[in-house]
C-alpha cells in the first residue's frame, strides 16, 4: 500500500469516528429531549437538568413508570439538582450542592430522594446509602393534561407535571 493511501485511510476513519461521536454528543436529537429549570429557592439559586420522555399514547403510571420503585425522574441519565446554598426541604436541610432527583412513585403519595451521586444512567446503579435527603409528598391529578413530562420551579415550589398527574415540593 502507498504512503499517501495509508494516510487517505486514516483520515477517512477519523473523519467518521468524529461524525459519529459529535452524534453522540447532540442530546436534543433524542426521542426524550433535555430539559433544564433554574429558579430560586430560600434566595438559592436551584437548577434541575433531566430528560423530558412523552406520554405517546402509553399508560405512564404504574406501568411505564411502575408504583413502589425508584424511578430517573426522567429519561436517560439521573435527573440533578444543583444549589448553590442550603436550603431546608419539608424541615430537613439540603447543603449546597449537585445531587441526582429520583423518586419513588405511588398512587397517593411520593418519595422525593437526593442522592449524593448526581453523575449517573438511569437509577440502574442507585444506592439508597447515598440519599441525603428523602421526603414524602402527596399525588394529585393535574388539572390540564401533559403530554411530555415537566418539572417547573414557581413560587418557591418544585412540581412535576406529566400525563394526567402534579407532584408538589
Amino acid at each position: 500500500m502507498k504512503p499517501y493511501s495509508l494516510t487517505f485511510m486514516c483520515l477517512i476513519f477519523l473523519s467518521v469516528l468524529t461524525a459519529n461521536v459529535t452524534a453522540q454528543a447532540d442530546k436534543s436529537t433524542r426521542p426524550s429531549p433535555p430539559m433544564e429549570v433554574k429558579g430560586k429557592l430560600q434566595g438559592a439559586q436551584v437548577n434541575i437538568s433531566y430528560s423530558s420522555p412523552s406520554v405517546k399514547g402509553r399508560t405512564i403510571w404504574g406501568d411505564l413508570v411502575p408504583y413502589g420503585k425508584v424511578w430517573r425522574t426522567g429519561a436517560n441519565e439521573a435527573t440533578t439538582f444543583e444549589t448553590d446554598k442550603d436550603i431546608v426541604l419539608h424541615d430537613q436541610k439540603l447543603p449546597a450542592g449537585k445531587y441526582a432527583l429520583f423518586t419513588i412513585p405511588g398512587e397517593t403519595e411520593w418519595i422525593w430522594i437526593f442522592n449524593s451521586v448526581w453523575d449517573q444512567w438511569g437509577a440502574y446503579k442507585y444506592d439508597e446509602s447515598k440519599d441525603v435527603v428523602r421526603i414524602n409528598t402527596p399525588a394529585q391529578k393535574s388539572p390540564v393534561f401533559h403530554e411530555q413530562l415537566r418539572i417547573d420551579i414557581v413560587n418557591e415550589k418544585i412540581s412535576l407535571s406529566w400525563e394526567n398527574l402534579l407532584i408538589s415540593l
